[in-house]
């Protein structure tokens, strides 16, 4: 959950393929309107646009320091009101005008912070290495604001006796607890330490991502002919063409990277050479000492934050970022990722036994000698078992997902059945970007309830993965209501080709449209609150669950049509589909955990026992092997150099997304019992949990909506682990 006045220093990374990102509140300001007759300056007023839309034609990038330089001063006018008003501490002339702080501000550092992910350019990255020390040091200039602070204690202290309803006393307590989070109690020396801090960490995160995006875009691949390519189709080999030509190499082809260890075209491509160098290539990122090298930053952000926690009181970072979560202490994620491991990495080393015993084969059949399986060949030969167990492969998938069918008669429809939403493309408000889709969406009695964008191509200018993020966020105090949107990174076809799907990007489709779900139905009266405004480790929960509908038989029937003859999908090949779900699921949560466990070990060690540049790799392997996820077959999913999450908003945090996957578990099993797809079941989810954001308890919200505690039998039963031991994210440690 985000202090509404936290400035957003850095995008917040994706995870697992899914991804997400939140972005600052909007509030009022009194002297918006003033701001706006001295100049052309977009952001010094609302949008007159609907819904508050972003007016991206008349938006430029010399319009972004004047509104952050002019922001920051009304926002600190602003609060130098609050903590000076002679008057007694109220929640009105306190907490609330807090909440109405910042517009100016807010306006103009969620669009930048928002293009920065999707379309950066060496002028928004100068900004935000330029302004990223900066709005640390305005944030600290609130939250370390003595006089400020007690104000909100005095309320705090005397909460329940202020008349407030519960969503009002869950505001005060929040404030309280973010200020407290944020060093209001420390001494002045230690203050300005802190301060230090913050400021380096801003500055060293957003280095670290441009380092990320350059780099991903410096090791594409270069291949010299079309040969080579076997394995690809016709269009990814034509689009590697293109590629080549917009880097000045007619001829040849690029094959670009994206942030993942695992590389998609390694499933394809029948070089094994060339594999091996996409591979290599990938997991060298961030260490190979040149300009791009993270290294450095990754050991100084560290000691960093080890020293932040330990003058916050914590033992270590993870233990300070935890108590904040569901989760609440290192000992119950460790509890939980390490109770999953054995099974995890047991099941990756029979799958591995599998493709070994291919590879012999296929090698003894051509008369020529075997190799042993390497890390850049487990997904082509893993595709070969899934063609082998279940005949079929993903080529046999992508024409009948055929991407707008996907989005408009899949993942709009389901929302459709489940919660009455309809939904109305538009083409008379300006895009950042010309490869976006604007959506007006309504509820079911003609109500506006949201505008959705959808930005689905990868670029050059935009970062990996996939999220959602808030460009307005709905309030009850501003009026306001929510326009969200999703980006993906699907390669883009050559000019008049179709954008045909995988499986994986149909269910990512699914899935960030759960967190879009998630920001649109909120219906809280505070800023604060709004939308996806809930912990770290409950975030993804409800975008998970929306993934169930992707292959729900009405849901299915509905888009999955051959793009070129319309027919729909035999019903043969998607009973293959559902029977292969669990398929390399062993590859896929050892992965996981990998990567999990690495963020944990770097965020559990004390400052004393966290290595300097030259010993990251190894501190990484350690930490690998110490957990016994270091199966040399199967690397983590990000390594530490290009590991964004845990450089941005996920640090200590990336176990989340199995957190929260019991919870989708638990959640997947309800709707089945109680009917599946009927508006009566989505009604429920929507009243009890998407609409409530963060104004109660998260887990109280699963329980409003389940009606019992998460168990985690459903987990081990869909990740194929059913031999685990059993662990419950409860959020109580003692049962852990």
């Amino acid at each position: 959950m985000k202090h509404p006045l936290a400035l957003a220093l850095a995008v917040a990374i994706a995870a697992t393929a899914p991804t997400y990102a939140k972005t600052p509140k909007q509030g009022t300001a009194v002297s918006a309107q003033a701001d706006a007759a001295k100049g052309t300056n977009p952001f010094f007023a609302d949008s007159t646009l609907p819904l508050h839309y972003p007016q991206f034609d008349k938006i430029k990038d010399s319009d972004f320091a004047p509104a952050f330089d002019a922001g920051m001063a009304q926002q600190l006018k602003e609060i130098d009101a609050i903590a000076n008003n002679p008057e007694k501490p109220t929640f009105e002339n306190t907490i609330i005008a807090m909440e109405n702080s910042g517009r100016t501000l807010g306006r103009a550092t969620t669009v930048f912070f928002n293009l920065v992910g999707t379309d950066t350019n060496p002028t928004r990255e100068k900004l935000q290495g330029d302004y990223a020390p900066k709005f640390a040091a305005h944030r600290d200039a609130i939250n370390l604001n003595g006089k400020l602070f007690a104000r909100v204690k005095a309320l705090y202290d005397t909460r329940d006796s202020l008349g407030l309803d519960a969503q009002g006393v869950r505001l005060v307590e929040r404030y309280y607890t973010d200020f407290v989070r944020a060093g209001a109690n420390l001494s002045d020396a230690d203050k300005a330490k802190l301060k230090q801090i913050n400021a380096e960490l801003a500055g060293l995160g957003t280095k670290f991502s441009q380092n990320v995006l350059a780099e991903v875009n410096a090791s594409a691949i270069t291949v010299d002919t079309k040969g080579e390519l076997d394995g690809l189709s016709d269009e990814q080999i034509a689009a590697a063409a293109e590629a080549a030509k917009a880097r000045n190499l007619p001829g040849k082809y690029v094959i670009a990277l994206l942030n993942t260890t695992g590389q998609p075209p390694e499933a394809q491509l029948t070089n094994r050479a060339l594999r091996e160098r996409l591979h290599k290539a990938s997991v060298a990122r961030g260490s190979r000492g040149n300009e791009f090298d993270n290294t450095g930053i990754v050991a100084r952000v560290t000691k960093l934050r080890a020293e932040r926690a330990k003058l916050m009181g914590y033992p270590n970072y993870a233990a300070y970022v935890l108590e904040d979560e569901t989760a609440k202490t290192p000992q119950a994620v460790n509890a939980m990722l390490g109770q999953l491991a054995p099974a995890a990495v047991a099941n990756a080393k029979r799958e591995a036994a599998d493709l070994q015993a291919m590879i012999d084969a296929e090698q003894k059949a051509k008369g020529q000698p075997t190799f042993k399986l390497e890390p850049w060949d487990w997904s082509f030969y893993s595709e070969k078992v899934r063609q082998q167990k279940y005949s079929f492969d993903e080529s046999q998938l992508k024409p009948y997902f055929e991407m707008q069918n996907v989005l408009e008669n899949g993942v709009f429809y389901a929302a459709g059945q489940l919660y009455g939403l309809k939904f109305k493309q538009r083409t008379d408000l300006p895009k950042y970007h010309p490869d976006t889709w604007v959506y007006d969406v309504f509820n079911e009695d003609g109500s506006q309830l949201a505008i959705f964008i959808w930005d689905p191509y990868a670029r050059s200018s935009k970062r990996g993965g996939a999220w959602m993020n808030s460009y307005v966020d709905q309030s009850g105090l501003t009026g306001f209501k929510p326009v969200v949107a999703n980006h993906l990174n699907i390669p883009k076809p050559s000019e008049g080709k179709p954008t045909l799907l995988t499986w994986d990007e149909v269910t990512t489709a699914f899935h960030e449209f759960g967190h879009a779900l998630h920001g649109m139905f909120s219906d809280v009266k505070y800023p604060y609150f709004s939308g996806t405004s809930v912990p770290r480790d409950f975030v993804e929960y409800p975008s998970q669950v929306n993934e169930m509908w992707a292959d729900w038989p009405s849901i299915l029937a509905n888009y999955a049509k051959h793009y070129q003859t319309g027919a729909p999908m035999p019903k043969e090949l998607l009973d293959k589909v559902i029977a292969a779900s669990k398929f390399n699921q062993g590859f896929a949560t050892t992965e996981y955990l990998g990567a999990a466990m690495l963020d944990q070990n770097w965020h559990q060690a004390t400052e004393g026992q966290l290595p300097q540049a030259s010993g990251v790799m190894a501190f990484e392997g350690a930490a690998l092997k110490k957990d016994g996820v270091d199966f040399y077959a199967v690397p983590p999913r990000y390594k530490t150099p290009y590991f964004s999450h845990i450089m941005g908003g996920y640090a200590a945090g990336y176990y989340a997304y199995i957190w929260s996957e019991v919870l989708d578990a638990n959640s997947v099993q309800w709707f089945k019992q109680n009917g599946g797809l009927s508006r009566k079941n989505g009604d429920h989810f929507r009243q009890t949990l998407l609409s409530q954001g963060g104004s109660t308890d998260a887990l109280q919200l699963f329980r409003n909506f389940a009606g019992h505690d998460p168990k985690i039998e459903p987990l081990l039963e869909k990740r194929g682990l059913t031999t685990a031991p059993a662990a419950q994210p409860t959020g109580k440690a003692a049962k852990k």
